[in-house]
């Protein structure tokens, strides 16, 4: 995840640039055990259409969720704030129908473009403002484009993050399905077992 204000640095305060060298050793970051690997593909084959599309990957950090997208036969615009992530990015998906811009993911830098999936993990519980930037993200989508969200509330004693919930009353006066997906069980996702709540949410707006 790459929750960012000012250039490089996140919202609490985090230089994402410094940390992006070893951003890739969290398991679910880098997805580099073969278990963890399966189980995002499985995830993401599951979110995405089955047919071959265009995904803009927002906070998409170094890109492990765009490489798994783009194995899966899908065209990747990724924006990040992270000069240092998006380089880590165009490194890692060389060669891929894949493009890495620098910015700010509430308001990316796409002009006009759409995309039919609009991809976002552990991102939204950041921004100052979630609800504008959900309105902006569906503005980015083609008819029938769908929303794909994931987060949680992590921690116990200071947790931090946006419940199921709430994210989905966030999502409802645009009407249309939504999904909720709990993710807490699925250690493989994690590299471990977590107790606290991670979910995604699939929401094709009306």
């Amino acid at each position: 995840m790459t929750t960012h204000g000012g250039d490089g640095t996140g919202t609490d305060g985090a230089d994402w640039d410094a940390r992006a060298a070893s951003f890739d050793e969290e398991p679910d970051h880098g997805l580099r055990d073969p278990e963890v690997r399966a189980a995002w593909a499985g995830r993401l084959r599951s979110w995405l259409p089955g047919r071959a599309c265009d995904v803009l990957d927002l906070g998409c950090g170094t890109g492990s969720l765009s490489l798994l997208a783009a194995e899966q036969g899908h065209r990747i615009t990724g924006v990040d704030r992270s000069p240092a992530m998006v380089a880590l990015a165009r490194e890692k998906l060389a060669g891929r129908d894949a493009v890495f811009l620098t910015g700010d993911a509430s308001a990316p830098p796409v002009g006009g473009e759409r995309y039919d999936t609009v991809l976002v993990r552990h991102v939204l519980w950041t921004l100052p403002e979630p609800e504008r930037a959900l309105r902006h993200w569906r503005d980015l989508l083609r008819p029938g484009g769908r929303l794909v969200l994931v987060e949680g509330v992590w921690g116990t004693v200071s947790p931090a993050g946006i419940p199921a919930d709430r994210l989905t009353a966030l999502l409802a006066p645009a009407g249309g399905q939504v999904r909720v997906e709990h993710l807490s069980g699925d250690a493989a996702l994690w590299g471990r077992e977590v107790d606290d709540e991670r979910y995604a949410v699939i929401a094709v707006p009306g």
